[in-house]
């Protein structure tokens, strides 16, 4: 089993197709299950992967379309049919980066789904990590973010043993405050060995003008994928 781990906050949780806390249920053929994708749900427990992937995981919030669905069947499509990809969500709406540092509950929830997701096989491929639109907020969280990004992912590498583990960031295309293009300039930079961006500017945005739409979770998707497949 091909294994990747999807951390960060609501735009990685998906919110694609929720208006008003309700998910409207539409799955873009891109997203539909496969029984070649599984997912490791908040009971420690493989499955059959489905939309919405953190349902269980972003307790208490209306998920829908995210990036990792149109992702593990992009990767399929590519790869062949010999591959299963297993997906572990652990992504968290409204969360900022030094929620998810080392010793935290966020970060020692990933890092325990992560060792959990080996005992039946398998290799972690990559960590697919979008987050940051939270520390847009204040200019001491933006300016921060590089320096407190490069930890996190020395730690997890550290921590799972994986020393060049891949690691595939989004730079944000939207937040939720004034300092955007610090965090964006931050993600773009990092200069960490086995580190990738995909950049998110220019994806469509709902009329919260925070959350990406349907499309742009496919879109995501399937760009988080073409890096994968490239590295």
């Amino acid at each position: 089993m091909d294994i990747f781990i999807l951390a960060g906050q609501s735009n990685m949780a998906g919110r694609g197709g929720v208006s008003r806390g309700i998910w409207d249920h539409y799955v873009p053929p891109e997203c539909r299950p496969n029984r070649q994708i599984l997912r490791l749900g908040a009971k420690l427990e493989w499955e059959e992967a489905h939309e919405p992937l953190h349902a269980d995981i972003d307790a208490g919030k209306a998920c829908g379309i995210g990036p990792g669905m149109a992702f593990a069947n992009e990767v399929l499509r590519a790869r062949g049919s010999s591959v299963v990809v297993g997906l572990v969500p652990c992504a968290v709406g409204g969360t900022r980066i030094s929620q998810w540092a080392r010793g935290t509950l966020l970060y020692s929830g990933l890092l325990s789904r992560a060792q959990e997701s080996l005992k039946k096989g398998g290799t972690i491929r990559a960590v697919l990590w979008f987050q940051g639109e939270s520390n847009t907020v204040r200019r001491g969280d933006a300016e921060a973010y590089r320096g407190n990004m490069e930890k996190f992912v020395t730690d997890i590498r550290s921590d799972l043993g994986v020393p060049n583990l891949l690691v595939i960031q989004v730079a944000l295309a939207s937040g939720e405050g004034r300092y955007i293009e610090v965090v964006r300039k931050a993600q773009l930079e990092m200069n960490l060995p086995n580190v990738r961006c995909v950049d998110g500017k220019g994806l469509n945005l709902k009329t919260d003008h925070l959350h990406l739409t349907t499309a742009s979770e496919v879109q995501l998707g399937i760009k988080l994928a073409n890096s994968f497949l490239a590295s």
